[in-house]
């Protein structure tokens, strides 16, 4: 029997078995992939890399690590990512309390011993006082239902499982079938060594330019001296990164039209999310918002050289209601002879066959086929697992109608289980490692306060489960985020209920979790 397990070994699962340690405790990781990584494990495809600036998207709970390592890009991509995870599991050598390739499938909760009874797909069974889940948001793939999928001829890789070997694409007619976040990283990349690309989409999707490149060791050497203060700074924007470019006004529409285009087209030559922190009322004011989707539009119309493409390339949505996508030559991909754009809207996909895809208006002869379908986001991960809590629920079925939590961080009828960025908590809508490090701690400073009362227990009370799901409901409805189908209301799954997951703004969501923590935990019952 172990005080703690933690699933999974990226961001959230390192920080967690390194706290318990720190707290003294017997922890075990178990980690499905091979190695440490999490998402960044998985995620290989041509082009993978994040969209938060790399000085900020990194740990900040260790000093010496801050300052020994040394960035080489302003977006870090995927290996860099991983070599940077690396060096934190061997640095804090946190290898030894993982099991690797191995993957949890079952978790049950044990009412008269109050433990966890956690099953892997390697037979063995751990006993734990604690679960932490630390699933990701983002690391349950989505294999489209597509018929005729499995008579494909040609191979077919995920984005999201991309083979670790890498994948020739050279001379090879390649067909993409997405154009969300991966798919435009993926795209580009694609685009410069296939012989054929076609790329199908469904909606498109707003994107800015990365302006990725060589990280300025001035810059890098400039924030390390200040570094405490960029992340205090940080954690007082809604996103919890970007203070470093601070908003130009209250509202887009007060500026003149002049001014306004200044603003955006500054912000687009520097690139980067920046772009959507010009003015503090674009995810609130549908009129505002207005105005920087105008702007994506226009410049989609400058980069693609045919109109009809970029009218097709052009969303109508809100922008930002769907995530922003940073990119590196996404648009100007479809300006390469060999590289075809198929609308979706226009045409339907109607099967995959041996030889490629037909689709209402003829059919694509292709030799690879791309899935850059995204994640069932937020909750896939952990319901591929048979989580069982008071009187054997179950958590699929607690969450039949959308997940319900505490804070993101707990469940009611599911006691000393803990959720990292969970359903209901700011997660996806900010710089996941800030709020993997909030939510990390507060696991770690509630489990030492359990131990320091001598209590064995801890569960969110349903009536303040259910006033906290109201409440990222109330804050939702502020915004523009629930005016278009998006993967953060689960809308790219087929069959799963509609409900947006994630709560806007971190500041206040820290501010609020503190001031329950210091009212004795209010909202759980401890025992």
């Amino acid at each position: 029997m172990v005080d703690v397990v933690v699933v999974g070994a990226g961001f959230a699962g390192l920080y967690m078995v390194h706290r318990a340690r720190e707290l003294g405790l017997d922890v075990v990781g178990i980690e499905a992939a091979d190695g440490v990584g999490g998402t960044w494990w998985w995620n290989r495809y041509p082009g993978a890399r994040c969209d938060v600036e790399s000085l900020e998207y990194s740990y900040s709970f260790d000093e010496d690590l801050q300052q020994e390592w040394e960035w080489t890009e302003r977006y870090a991509g995927q290996p860099e990512i991983l070599r940077y995870l690396d060096h934190v599991a061997d640095r804090f050598d946190l290898r030894p309390h993982f099991r690797f390739g191995t993957r949890v499938t079952a978790a049950t909760w044990d009412e008269g011993r109050a433990r966890w009874w956690v099953e892997t797909d390697a037979g063995d069974t751990v006993k734990a006082r604690f679960v932490v889940m630390a699933t990701g948001c983002l690391s349950s793939a989505m294999e489209p239902a597509i018929p005729g999928r499995d008579s494909f001829a040609g191979a077919t890789h995920h984005t999201g499982r991309w083979p670790h070997e890498g994948v020739d694409l050279a001379g090879r007619r390649v067909g993409v079938i997405g154009t969300g976040s991966s798919g435009i990283q993926a795209i580009p990349v694609i685009a410069e060594e296939a012989a054929e690309l076609t790329v199908f989409q469904r909606t498109p999707a707003y994107s800015v330019p990365a302006r990725n490149g060589p990280l300025d060791p001035v810059e890098a050497k400039e924030v390390k001296a200040r570094y405490a203060e960029l992340r205090a700074a940080n954690r007082l924007r809604a996103t919890g990164f970007g203070s470093r470019v601070p908003p130009a006004g209250a509202s887009a529409l007060q500026a003149t039209d002049e001014e306004r285009r200044a603003e955006y087209e500054a912000r687009w030559q520097r690139g980067g999310f920046t772009f959507l922190a010009g003015y503090t009322d674009l995810f609130t004011d549908p009129g505002a918002n207005a105005t920087a989707a105008e702007f994506v539009r226009e410049k989609i119309g400058e980069v693609v050289a045919d109109p009809e493409v970029a009218a097709r390339l052009a969303p109508t949505q809100m922008i930002g209601c769907k995530r922003l996508c940073l990119d590196t030559g996404y648009y100007e991909a479809f300006n390469r002879p060999h590289v075809r754009l198929v609308d979706l809207r226009e045409t339907l996909l109607e099967a995959i066959t041996p030889d490629g895809i037909r689709t209402s208006a003829g059919h694509h002869d292709l030799d690879v086929i791309v899935f850059a379908t995204g994640f069932d986001a937020m909750t896939g991960a952990l319901s591929r697992i048979d989580v069982r809590g008071r009187d054997g629920l179950d958590l699929r079925d607690a969450w039949a109608a959308g997940p319900r939590t505490y804070l993101g961080l707990a469940v009611h009828g599911f006691p000393n289980l803990f959720t990292v960025t969970g359903p209901g908590s700011p997660s996806v809508l900010t710089n996941m490692v800030v709020s993997i490090e909030h939510h990390v701690d507060w696991i770690a400073g509630c489990i030492a306060h359990l131990d320091q009362a001598g209590r064995t227990a801890i569960e969110a009370r349903p009536e303040a489960q259910e006033r906290w799901v109201e409440h990222v409901n109330g804050v939702a409805a502020f915004t523009i985020f629930p005016t278009c189908s998006s993967w953060y209301l689960g809308a790219n799954v087929p069959g799963k209920t509609r409900v947006f997951m994630p709560l806007p703004g971190f500041p206040a969501y820290a501010e609020t979790v503190a001031e329950i923590t210091a009212d004795g935990y209010r909202g759980f019952a401890l025992t």
